[in-house]
């Protein structure tokens, strides 16, 4: 087991540093002088002077390859660089918003396991049958629905008519603990709303192919009841499938909460980096892109741990 944590480790490593070259890479390639940018004012070319002086407090008169030596030694203590907007730390500021992006998609992914795998061992169980459809079809309904029509519909009812929620906003959790979770329900429920409907037609898919294995039919035969089946053999190869598309669809929600966040009021990391994006800022748009990159990378290797804890011949490979 530790030889094989070992090998995926040196793996998730390796891509972090592609992943963060690339990223320096593609940023330094797009068109257009940062500090020009930054200094243009109402569509007028800035002065020669105060561009070069803006270049060379920056760092970007440097070669390229002294940029990137730059960029990777403070990468290693953990400095992402300053904002070229206001020249404030990026690491200081990822580090107060991606919290708050982690602990939204965490709630959200776990709403839709508790939801999502019950209801799709259920369909699994009674397949064809009305329950079922169902099942089947309110997956299908919400798969169908874009997040931002959920979150919006969820405001005018829950919140404007019904006044069971506020609206939106964000409060610290040590400032006050009920509101905090009041006000991460609402945008988390939305993101699960979708995420709960591909847990439950993977874990339908899952059951139904694990009930036609000769093992499965072999311990009806012999009498086992319906109960112990479903625990010994059903669920345990079922959860292979969804703890892949579970990880695989958080990664990805750690820099598609924009509209989320942004109907929500709630002040995480996938505004941050529209805010970045708009201002070019290269800095804060490189440390958020890496971040969530080594995030989904850790996922990943959390991901392969968990094969090698539910299926022990993983490790063999």
């Amino acid at each position: 087991m530790l030889a094989f944590a070992a090998r995926r480790l040196a793996v998730s490593l390796a891509l972090v540093w592609v992943v963060a070259t690339l990223v320096f890479l593609v940023i330094h390639m797009i068109p257009g002088d940062p500090a020009e940018l930054l200094l243009a004012q109402g569509g007028v070319a800035p002065d020669p002077a105060l561009v070069a002086d803006l270049r060379e407090r920056l760092g970007l008169d440097q070669p390229l390859w002294t940029q990137y030596a730059t960029y990777m030694g403070g990468l290693l203590q953990g400095d992402f660089g300053l904002s070229l907007q206001d020249e404030h730390a990026v690491a200081d500021e990822i580090a107060l918003r991606l919290p708050r992006t982690l602990e939204l998609v965490a709630t959200a992914g776990l709403l839709s396991v508790l939801i999502g795998l019950p209801a799709g061992v259920l369909a699994g169980l009674r397949a064809g049958q009305l329950t079922d459809r169902i099942l089947s079809g309110i997956a299908a309904l919400a798969l169908s629905i874009p997040v931002f029509v959920i979150g919006t519909l969820a405001v005018l009812l829950l919140a404007q008519k019904l006044r069971l929620v506020s609206a939106g906003g964000y409060v610290p959790f040590a400032t006050d603990p009920l509101r905090h979770i009041g006000l991460l329900l609402m945008p988390a429920g939305t993101i699960a709303f979708g995420l709960a409907a591909v847990v439950l037609r993977v874990t339908r898919g899952a059951v139904l192919e694990v009930l036609e294995r000769e093992h499965v039919r072999a311990a009806r035969a012999r009498g086992l009841p319906a109960g112990a089946i479903i625990r010994r053999h059903v669920l345990r190869n079922s959860l292979t499938p969804v703890v892949t598309v579970v990880a695989l669809h958080l990664g990805a929600l750690l820099g598609g909460t924009v509209l989320v966040e942004f109907v929500f009021n709630w002040p995480g990391l996938s505004g941050y980096l529209v805010r970045s994006v708009e201002a070019r800022d290269y800095p804060e748009v490189m440390g958020i892109v890496l971040v969530v990159s080594a995030i989904f990378v850790l996922l990943n290797f959390l991901v392969d741990m968990l094969y090698a804890v539910i299926d022990p011949r993983v490790r063999q490979g």
